[in-house]
């Protein structure tokens, strides 16, 4: 892990090295700096992203076949759970798919602290409306949870028992979020905040592709 914590740190020095020939208004660079690493990581995560989304809707999808399924074979929980892996199989479709983006995120955010807190230079370093980079700022933090959720709204089942239960978690993480954002200076939830909106749009793109296969499909 301290492999990893290391290089971050020389990766973001480089960057914001990169970005201060270019805009030497420290107040800018850093900010900027935080934007261009978050859009690298996401790019370099994208197949994986790609793939869970498509994973998320396809098991949205069948959700219909799955109560089907439960409701038929409810007498024998073993073959209703070998029938459900069949069927997830087939349509390529995953339960733990939901899981992924934040097992994916979490040992970049763990990181990304460790870089954070050990850089002196944002101490003080404004940032649009955030005072100091090196703080915790509330409105940052709000928005980290809106954003949070709607990074969630856009994956979730739309009905069943399944949809209850993931827009509970999705409120539920959301909060966590906030809560947790209160206490991270706001370079790191700058980092967040930016993921989720690069999350958000990526969502809506796949989602209108896999849209417009469908559409021609039939």
């Amino acid at each position: 892990m301290q492999y990893l914590n290391n290089a971050f740190v020389r990766f973001f020095d480089f960057l914001h090295s990169s970005v201060t020939s270019f805009v030497p208004n420290q107040n800018l660079s850093y900010g900027i700096a935080i934007i261009l690493m978050t859009i690298i990581i996401r790019i370099i995560i994208l197949p994986l992203g790609i793939k869970q989304l498509k994973s998320s809707f396809a098991m949205n999808e069948i959700q219909p076949e799955v109560k089907k399924l439960q409701e038929k074979y409810k007498k024998d929980p073993q073959r209703a759970q070998k029938e459900m892996m069949k069927l997830y199989k087939e349509k390529g479709a995953s339960p733990f798919s939901g899981c992924l983006p934040l097992l994916i995120q979490w040992p970049i955010l763990i990181a990304l602290y460790y870089v954070f807190n050990n850089l002196s230079g944002i101490n003080g370093v404004s940032f649009l409306w955030v005072n100091d980079l090196a703080k915790t700022d509330i409105f940052l933090a709000v928005i980290s949870g809106i954003t949070t959720y709607l990074s969630g709204f856009l994956v979730m089942p739309s009905t069943g028992e399944q949809a209850k239960q993931s827009k509970m978690m999705n409120i539920g993480m959301s909060v966590f979020m906030v809560y947790m954002s209160m206490r991270f200076k706001s370079a790191l939830v700058l980092y967040w905040v930016v993921s989720n909106l690069i999350q958000i749009a990526q969502t809506l793109v796949i989602k209108k592709i896999e849209m417009s296969k469908k559409t021609s499909k039939a």
